[in-house]
């Protein structure tokens, strides 16, 4: 690849690059110099090995084997700029949601404030219809793009994203690039003041300030994940180094030495605890990657 641009690495640890700080190194990563350059690594990079990519890692457990193959983080000198026009607000795969609210509220475009309350970026809000405070990309996303695994470069409308609870049904081969999101144009205060409860919410009933990956599971339909968590008795268990939050129990920590199966194997015992006395299976909202 003679005309590669962006910066590639060997054996790179990823436990600095997720917010639990856990997880074993990448076989190699890549953070491409910008769209032209993640299509043209892509085009030639040989189809057996397995291509996995990253953003702020907030929604992310690395398990301590590390992975093979290629991850690819999209930094947000290339891929993080926000703008607004009108009542459309466009933004790279890398920018910060909470960016993407900020840039809204600048520019008195309402509809966007739950970005503000999601610890991620715009790649992973697409790819998990990521949502808070009753609402969800879904709502707001106008169209998107993304760069297939043989390097060519796709558009998706609101449509075509398939959009369903915490996921969408878009092949999960594409590396998301863009999007661009409509609101509406609101009163600035009314915006500045529904920022605000999501953020007061956030610091009195969530763990931000702990190594952790935000919301553990999903919310079975008709009932929350952290409840069903409480009254099985998990609140504050621990294995190893990882913690249930007595805060909010759909968060897990890292209190300071936690592996990554130290983290994954409290999360299953979450799950069994919970199916044995509620009768419901909880499904992982975090994405876990890697070898154990």
């Amino acid at each position: 690849m003679p005309e590669l641009r962006g910066r590639l690495l060997a054996n790179q640890s990823l436990a600095e690059l997720t917010w639990f700080r856990v997880g074993g190194p990448a076989q190699v990563l890549f953070t491409p110099a910008d769209e032209d350059d993640l299509a043209y690594f892509l085009a030639r990079l040989p189809q057996d090995l397995p291509v996995y990519v990253v953003g702020v890692g907030s929604n992310l457990i690395v398990r301590d084997g590390g992975m093979p193959g290629v991850v690819i983080r999209l930094a947000p000198r290339a891929f993080g700029e926000t703008r607004a026009d009108g009542d459309i607000v466009s933004a790279g795969a890398a920018a910060l949601d909470k960016r993407v609210a900020e840039a809204a509220a600048a520019a008195d475009i309402g509809g966007m404030e739950f970005f503000f309350g999601i610890p991620g970026t715009v790649g992973g809000a697409l790819r998990m219809n990521a949502g808070a405070n009753g609402g969800e990309t879904k709502d707001v996303l106008l169209d998107a793009t993304g760069i297939g695994r043989d390097g060519t470069k796709h558009a998706f409308t609101n449509g075509d994203m398939k959009f369903a609870y915490r996921s969408s049904g878009v092949d999960c081969s594409i590396i998301f690039t863009s999007a661009r999101f409509r609101g509406r144009i609101t009163a600035p205060g009314a915006i500045r003041a529904r920022m605000n409860e999501v953020q007061i919410h956030r610091e009195t009933a969530q763990p931000i300030r702990e190594k952790t990956g935000g919301s553990t599971f999903k919310n079975p339909p008709g009932s929350s994940a952290w409840k069903l968590i409480d009254a099985a008795g998990c609140r504050g268990l621990r294995i190893g180094g990882a913690q249930v939050s007595e805060m909010h129990c759909n968060f897990l920590i890292n209190t300071g030495n936690a592996t990554g199966h130290d983290i994954e194997t409290l999360g299953e015992a979450v799950r069994q605890r919970v199916k044995e006395t509620s009768g419901i299976e909880l499904h992982w909202e975090i994405k876990r990657i890697g070898i154990p």
